[in-house]
């Protein structure tokens, strides 16, 4: 089964907690702090992988999650940072974030890499927060949470001629006369349901793979037929060899076939009308009078396409000179990366732990509510019951400006701040 679009979840690990640890040896009864740090937890990194060619393997799998990082220990002991989760994707794949539909990333290339989602960092042990006025504090700092992410996985295949043209008009059959490409051939519409790729390999031309794209027919850009499922196939090709049926036996006419193709790339994606194409009008064995060939051939060239062949990939005729003049083309055609825009490229936001506060009226006291992802990092820090760790909460709601925007919201005497389950009496 073809699979070409998967959508997963993922996840990288959380740090370790940071150990709250105080040596005890013999004859040593008051040693210092020596809790360790926390280990870093798994990242989450994509890499390609050449011996996959779908994505079959995202089908049943949908959730990947990187080990956490190990807390720390006592005797200043680290702890083992979790490991990387590596996941192995085929040559090919762009990674877009699930709800904004934005590219992540792009790997295209046989070695390509991409570090998705870091682990979160390890928290430090007590034995770091160890001053000379605060000499055995009773707190650590737990490790930072693991981000987490929706993505999905899209499939473009690399290929550098892609065939393209209404249902039935030979492209499979091109296809497997140019290559080893074993497609379905029959003799009615949409035979072909998945793309099939195969390598050229004719003497004395340089190698190229070919890639027969389905379902593409009038309204594909709009989800019309199987088109919107594999037009994006055709973007990373360099070359387009454009099949028509010229023999007319279906009662098609191959000029407005021809028409209507290009019509379907240029709503799709405007810079597929620009690629080079070599017109192929197939089936030339059953052609009843050569005018038509001519006539369209004059047609297409004053459309600005100059490369057109009559062939029959039936009975061979012509097929090895569009093989051999694709070959030459190729030759003075870059390869090129996919082009991401700004606008299409996502910018993951910035980690902050931020904090809100809203008021409650009371008749003899007000209550300010202090909430957020800053406040519950910081209790998962200290000891409420310890009296230097109570100094540490203290000075860390000074140094991040809590207690100027309470006074500057009217806070007095007597009034309570409620810090999740943590309240106190505020007193000047």
């Amino acid at each position: 089964m073809f699979i070409d679009k998967a959508k997963v979840f993922v996840k990288s690990g959380k740090g370790g907690d940071g150990a709250v640890s105080f040596r005890r040896e013999k004859y040593v009864p008051l040693g210092g702090p020596d809790g360790g740090d926390g280990g870093k937890g798994g990242s989450i990194i994509l890499k390609v992988d050449t011996g996959i060619t779908t994505l079959m393997d995202f089908k049943y799998k949908r959730k990947f999650v990187a080990e956490v990082g190990e807390n720390g220990g006592e005797s200043k002991c680290y702890g083992k940072d979790g490991k990387d989760l590596v996941i192995m994707v085929p040559m090919g794949t762009i990674v877009r974030e699930a709800e904004s539909n934005k590219i992540i990333c792009d790997l295209s290339e046989k070695d390509d890499e991409f570090v998705l989602l870091r682990g979160g960092k390890g928290g430090k042990g007590n034995c770091k927060f160890c001053t000379p006025t605060r000499q055995a504090p009773h707190f650590a700092e737990p490790g930072m949470p693991g981000e987490e992410l929706n993505i999905v996985l899209e499939l473009k295949l690399l290929a550098d001629v892609g065939l393209l043209g209404f249902p039935n008009v030979g492209k499979s059959t091109f296809l497997s006369m140019t290559t080893k490409a074993k497609p379905k051939i029959a003799n009615y519409h949409f035979t072909t349901l998945k793309p099939n790729l195969g390598v050229v390999a004719a003497e004395g031309v340089e190698p190229f793979v070919m890639a027969d794209i389905p379902g593409i027919i009038e309204g594909a850009s709009e989800g019309v037929g199987l088109g919107l499922e594999f037009l994006r196939h055709i973007e990373r090709t360099r070359l387009l060899i454009h099949v028509v049926d010229i023999s007319g036996l279906e009662g098609r006419d191959p000029f407005e076939d021809f028409v209507k193709i290009n019509e379907e790339l240029k709503k799709y994606a405007v810079k597929l009308v620009d690629r080079p194409q070599i017109v192929v009008a197939n089936k030339a064995d059953l052609l009843y009078d050569e005018e038509v060939f001519e006539d369209f051939k004059k047609k297409v060239n004053e459309l600005g396409y100059n490369t057109v062949f009559k062939m029959s990939a039936a009975t061979r005729d012509n097929v090895d000179a569009v093989i051999k003049e694709a070959a030459r083309m190729l030759k003075d055609i870059p390869i090129t990366g996919l082009e991401i825009s700004d606008e299409e490229r996502y910018i993951p936001e910035e980690k902050r732990f931020t904090y809100e506060i809203r008021v409650e009226k009371g008749e003899e006291f007000d209550t300010y509510f202090v909430e957020g992802s800053f406040v519950d990092r910081l209790l998962s820090a200290v000891n409420v019951h310890d009296a230097d760790s109570l100094r540490y909460f203290h000075k860390v709601l000074t140094n991040k400006g809590i207690f100027s925007e309470l006074r500057e919201l009217g806070i007095k005497d007597g009034d309570m701040v409620n810090l999740n389950d943590f309240e106190f009496e505020y007193l000047l």
